[in-house]
């Protein structure tokens, strides 16, 4: 594949990485190109502005989370920051992976800004689709009034819940049945086998809403069908109240109505996604030092953990659809969809090629399930911390010795962290550490100790004292029956680490509610002036 054009290099320690301009980056979107843009602040700062494709990858979790996100090393990778030097350190952290392809955005966000449009928010490309979709094929949608009319009136009427399960069962709407997006075509006739029966789809905001209602109708079902126009948010927004601790979730079938499998593959045969042969797919799967390719199961997780084909990874059809950067950062990609029904990979890959993206599927004669059980995440070796290490027993035995650093996201720091332990961004060890009470040794946890593990050299050279790594991290603390603390905490770093969703959870404030949907409403004309989405709506 032809590479990214560059110009000059940024060095640190003796290396040097090329740097890429906005330009050039612009134009390997526009060509289909392969090409991965990563954030590397924390997700914070990248919620506030950035890139529309690019995606979050926070300095301290590269080692965590690169390997999966961009899993040929030799694909073109381009990181960036907004001038706090972190992009040097990042290039520097991905060569030591074994990336070989890796630059600098020129200039970094500043500079991309002066060329194209920056975005807020997380899973842009997904919510901007989103939009689009309802624009070009008006997609019948009803009011939070409209819907409660329907809903206390209408006895003919099913409202399908298109979120996790896990955020349905945290609140939902009267009536609301658990259908995960991803579910939706296969699962909808059998909740609603009448063609009377009024379909009221939902989720947190606009998106899955939106696609899922669309999803039915073009899954060819003669129902009345419409998305609550902005979801849960625009429920609250009404003053209507809410359900908590629902779980009521969509029916099983294990034979899949012949009628719906012809839909859906009529559906996909019009959007061009491609059903492969075992012949093509292994050839996919030897080309892999060549061009990137994404397995993803699109089942529900647990059929997932139940068996799945080797090297796939879980990827719930609607949340892939919703928040396709969370597993997928190399645009320009192969992505392979599985499922055993033949409804599901097909419903879900037929968005993702109006997104852009070149998706296949493949079913289970193609694909053997092959392996059992949650995948964990695809890690380098941890690195041998030598003698810098101390186990639980002897932490808790001297606990007032030592200074805590707790690596950890902040809601997991929030929901229960060693007693006395400090929130240290490890990105921010620089000046943090110094920040630190006391002048004795420390020791770096985060939840099961690999983040810490991956941040001791830096630690190490950012502060004079002594430092060492729990074995196990938090995790191991808890299993050795020592209790956390919930009420007290100390953040020595901002908490801007992880950008609060104004759609999740049960206590937003309503004019952050409202100004997240009116963003939403904005993004189809913000995409159209930045123009390199390659986005086609069939």
């Amino acid at each position: 594949m032809k590479p990214l054009p560059v110009s000059g290099s940024a060095c640190q320690g003796g290396a040097a990485w090329p740097r890429v301009t906005p330009e050039a980056l612009r134009h390997a979107w526009r060509s289909g190109a392969e090409v991965a843009l990563l954030d590397v602040r924390e997700e914070g700062a990248f919620a506030q502005a950035h890139p529309f494709f690019a995606v979050s990858l926070p300095l301290s979790q590269i080692e965590l989370r690169s390997l999966d996100l961009v899993p040929r090393l030799t694909a073109p990778v381009v990181v960036y920051d907004d001038g706090e030097g972190l992009a040097t350190r990042a290039a520097a952290r991905m060569t030591a992976l074994g990336y070989s392809d890796v630059a600098i955005l020129d200039g970094g966000l500043a500079a991309y800004a002066r060329v194209g449009e920056v975005f807020r928010d997380v899973n842009v490309p997904s919510k901007a689709f989103g939009e689009l979709v309802e624009a070009i094929r008006h997609t019948p949608s009803v009011s939070a009034s409209e819907a409660k009319s329907l809903i206390e009136n209408e006895r003919d009427l099913v409202v399908l819940d298109a979120r996790r399960f896990e955020e349905y069962r945290t609140m939902s709407i009267p009536r609301g049945i658990s259908v995960p997006g991803g579910e939706l075509a296969l699962r909808a006739r059998d909740i609603a086998p009448s063609a009377a029966t009024t379909i009221i789809v939902n989720c947190a905001g606009r998106t899955r809403s939106i696609i899922g209602a669309q999803s039915l109708i073009n899954a060819g079902l003669p129902n009345r069908i419409f998305a609550l126009r902005n979801g849960t948010i625009g429920w609250t927004l009404a003053g209507f109240a809410v359900e908590r601790g629902r779980t009521d979730r969509f029916l099983r079938k294990d034979i899949v109505d012949p009628s719906v499998l012809a839909d859906a593959e009529a559906w996909a045969t019009r959007t061009g996604v491609a059903l492969l042969d075992r012949e093509t797919y292994h050839r996919f799967c030897r080309e892999v030092d060549q061009r990137t390719l994404y397995r993803l199961d699109v089942r529900t997780p647990e059929e997932y953990e139940a068996g799945h084909g080797d090297g796939f990874v879980s990827a719930p059809g609607g949340q892939l659809v919703q928040a396709t950067d969370e597993w997928v950062a190399v645009r320009g990609a192969r992505l392979v969809l599985f499922d055993d029904d033949g409804v599901r990979a097909r419903m879900a890959a037929s968005w993702l090629k109006q997104m852009g993206w070149d998706a296949a599927v493949v079913g289970p004669d193609v694909v053997d399930p092959v392996e059992t059980g949650h995948r964990a995440p695809r890690r380098p070796d941890l690195p041998d911390p030598g003698t810098a290490v101390i186990d639980a027993a002897t932490l808790a035995a001297d606990r007032e010795a030592w200074t805590v650093v707790d690596l950890a996201r902040s809601p997991a720091y929030l929901a229960g962290h060693i007693p006395g332990a400090h929130f240290v961004l490890a990105s921010r060890f620089a000046g943090d550490l110094a920040r630190l009470p006391g002048e004795g040794p420390i020791v770096l946890t985060s939840r099961d100790g690999a983040e810490a593990l991956f941040a001791l050299g830096d630690a190490k050279a950012a502060t004079r004292r002594e430092v060492r790594v729990l074995e196990g991290g938090t995790r191991a603390w808890a299993a050795a029956g020592l209790a956390l603390e919930v009420d007290g905490h100390s953040l020595i770093s901002g908490a801007d680490d992880v950008y609060k969703r104004p759609y999740e959870g049960t206590d937003n404030a309503a004019a952050a509610m409202q100004a997240y949907i009116d963003w939403e409403l904005h993004l189809v004309a913000q995409l159209a002036n930045d123009s390199i989405c390659n986005f086609h709506v069939v």
